[in-house]
């Protein structure tokens, strides 16, 4: 790391999570349009020519990106990451990203309670209690003393544990490998599977779509530069905080573009998430 600059670092975090919750926006109008599987096809192939670019520029090339010792996990991992994403999307059509967001945002309290079966980390009881604390959010968001809750719901849940063990995958696979190889594995078994399953989904899209679907990919790649660049700039402890900000820039765009409604419950649970989210950010960095 270069010398570190958390302001940097935090300007760099913020302009990450605004240009995400762009690109959501931009998710959810052509999956509401067109085939989601042929949507993030499109964009994953765009990301893996990001990823090759950025491999082929390091020193030993492609062929110093690729290597590693654990390849099984590395592609796990990219595979499990493009289902996410196609889970995500889903439910942004289904549920729309207010409600979507706010539920997502419990992906870093199932990462503090899964590194310890995944990875061996301990977990203390403060960290057990805010995780406890985050699903009672997750319920008033979710409202089942209103009765059976929609299947639907559920949806953004499964998204928040898919990326959360991708997250502790991530950690586990750094134990050998560097972030550029577990980057170009990411980008290009991501963009093998999506394809496989994509082209049987393949339409027609009008031109300006295209023009979206454009943006799209742009801002994807452009969203991991800044975000690859606020690593190297600042520790992780000192910006991942910033990171909740997504959820209030999507809920904007919800609001504004898509007609949404944030309801007074959803509001409240995702203050409850975010607030023991930070909390266990905060005892990880006492611990580190």
């Amino acid at each position: 790391m270069a010398d570190p600059n958390p302001r940097l670092g935090i300007l760099l975090m913020v302009i990450t999570t605004m240009i995400f919750a762009s690109q959501d926006g931009i998710s959810r109008h052509l999956a509401d349009q067109y085939n989601v599987y042929m949507v993030i096809m499109i964009r994953y192939w765009f990301f893996a020519a990001f990823v090759v670019a950025i491999a082929a520029r390091k020193p030993g090339g492609l062929r110093a990106a690729a290597r590693t010792r654990q390849p099984w996990v590395q592609g796990f991992r990219g595979v499990l990451l493009a289902g996410e994403v196609i889970v995500t999307i889903l439910a942004f059509t289904w549920m729309g990203l207010i409600e979507t967001h706010a539920i997502f945002a419990c992906y870093p309290l199932l990462i503090a309670a899964l590194s310890g079966p995944v990875l061996g980390e301990h977990v203390g009881w403060r960290r057990w209690a805010a995780i406890g604390v985050g699903f009672i959010g997750v319920l008033i968001i979710l409202q089942p003393d209103k009765g059976v809750i929609s299947p639907l719901a559920i949806v953004p849940l499964i998204a928040a544990g898919m990326f959360a063990l991708y997250g502790l995958l991530t950690r586990y696979v750094a134990r050998q490998d560097s972030a550029a190889t577990s980057f170009f594995w990411t980008g290009t078994t991501g963009a093998v599977f999506m394809t496989a399953i994509g082209l049987w989904f393949w339409e027609p899209m009008s031109l300006q779509d295209w023009g979206w679907m454009a943006v799209l990919c742009v801002t994807a790649s452009l969203g991991h530069y800044t975000l690859i660049r606020c690593y190297e700039v600042a520790e992780a402890s000192a910006v991942q905080p910033f990171a909740y900000l997504q959820l209030p820039f999507a809920s904007a765009i919800g609001m504004v573009v898509f007609s949404e409604v944030l309801r007074p419950n959803v509001a409240i649970g995702a203050a409850i998430i975010v607030s023991a989210g930070l909390f266990t950010l905060w005892r990880a960095r006492q611990k580190g």
